[in-house]
């Protein structure tokens, strides 16, 4: 069996066991939705998984509600809940107006009714009213992408500028009572910063996010720095939150999918946050030392790394890590080393992720691609298409961070 089959076997087996359906129906199962209305509201790149899940347990005590997506990621008709897909990483009018419908929908409430909120990653983009204009908001999305700055950095800047973010949705659904289900997409759960926490008291401080500003050399407008300085809700009466899923998942179901394939497996970390080159270049450092082995071996690392756009090619982190890695095992045994993100959509490209083994660099060698060169140029999905080592697996329905295994096999 191949390095790549095993691959191929490891992500299908971590993707699968973070799906959120079974999670979200165990959260709902003790709760009582009786009483008065109930509305379903849904944010994120595993919402419409997740509202199909609590569809399938309460049906028509669902009334009404509403599903917000990334394009192409919903999988059909939900009975009493409108499907709305919009922009992501960096929000659109379809974002704007999905949030506005279900703004109405909590709007006028009251204390005998109950929100249903369904979180998942990439909320943060497709769950937005902003506090600036459309053009200043794209602007400084763009820049804090480009800046390297991590997820959490990003967030603490994207609540301040919103309506809805740091709480503030679930100021609107008052007097009515929030109950939050969480799929996590961030290291550690911080549920303030899981899709800029709509429902949840805000950690951060305006000293914070005017920091990240000038930490990054971010340039931005008088009316920006305004916002930043005001601070967040910092206590909410009317939400319950449980958090489902997490990373951890992946990287255990990663460890047992290894182990029956006949690697020894060692988890190193599910809090993986750094360059993506170079944890790409650290695992092929790790396959180096143990190039002498007589054993097959696995190390896996769950979390979500970050990339410094310097060039203008395409890519996604998953992809640079794969390919920052070819380079370091060119010279081995039966290497390999792949990244994926779980929700299938890596970056701003089709894929999810990259695969690279010892013949990679030679492949991309004969077709006159220098590794180095493509990752200055930040275009690892065009080097990983030529060597054919795109993982593509379309959207899988969960969204729990990034899964990086290094394959040792002998």
């Amino acid at each position: 069996m191949s390095l790549r089959t095993d691959a191929n076997k490891i992500i299908e087996s971590a993707i699968n066991a973070a799906l959120p359906d079974t999670a979200v129906k165990k959260a709902l199962q003790d709760e009582d939705f009786s009483g008065g209305r109930l509305v379903l509201v849904s944010i994120g790149k595993a919402a419409w998984s997740m509202a199909k899940a609590a569809y399938d347990l309460l049906g028509s005590r669902i009334d009404e509600g509403i599903v917000i997506t990334k394009y192409d990621h919903s999988k059909g008709n939900i009975p009493n809940v409108r499907i709305m897909e919009a922009g992501h990483p960096i929000p659109d009018a379809n974002s704007f107006a999905a949030t506005e419908e279900a703004i109405k929908m909590v709007s006028g409430l009251t204390s005998k009714d109950k929100v249903l909120f369904l979180i998942s990653g990439g909320g943060s983009a497709l769950f937005e009213k902003p506090l600036i204009n459309e053009k200043e908001l794209s602007d400084l999305t763009g820049q804090l992408l480009a800046s390297g700055a991590d997820i959490t950095e990003i967030n603490t800047i994207r609540k301040r500028l919103s309506a809805v973010k740091g709480g503030k949705f679930a100021k609107l659904c008052e007097p009515a009572e929030v109950f939050s289900v969480v799929l996590s997409d961030i290291i550690g759960d911080p549920l303030d910063m899981i899709a800029s926490g709509p429902a949840y008291p805000d950690s951060s401080t305006s000293e914070q996010a005017v920091g990240i500003i000038r930490k990054y050399g971010l340039a931005v407008s008088e009316e920006i720095m305004e916002l930043l300085k005001k601070e967040s809700p910092a206590e909410l009466s009317n939400v319950r939150t449980k958090i489902t899923g997490s990373v951890k998942q992946l990287c255990i179901a990663a460890e047992r999918t290894c182990r029956e394939l006949g690697y020894e497996p060692v988890i190193l970390t599910a809090s993986l946050r750094c360059q993506a080159r170079e944890a790409g270049s650290f695992l092929a450092s790790i396959a180096q030392y143990h190039q002498s082995t007589d054993r097959s071996l696995a190390f896996i690392a769950g979390g979500e790394t970050v990339v410094q756009l310097k060039g203008k090619g395409k890519g996604g982190r998953n992809q640079e890590l794969a390919l920052a890695a070819a380079e370091g095992i060119s010279e081995l045994e039966n290497v390999a080393v792949f990244s994926v993100g779980s929700d299938g959509t890596d970056g701003p490209t089709d894929a999810a992720g990259g695969y690279v083994d010892t013949d990679t660099k030679m492949i991309l060698a004969e077709k006159g691609i220098d590794i180095f060169k493509t990752l200055e140029n930040n275009d690892a999905y065009h080097a990983l298409q030529a060597s054919g080592g795109l993982i593509i697996t379309g959207p899988t329905g969960t969204n729990v961070n990034d899964l990086s295994v290094l394959l040792i096999k002998r």
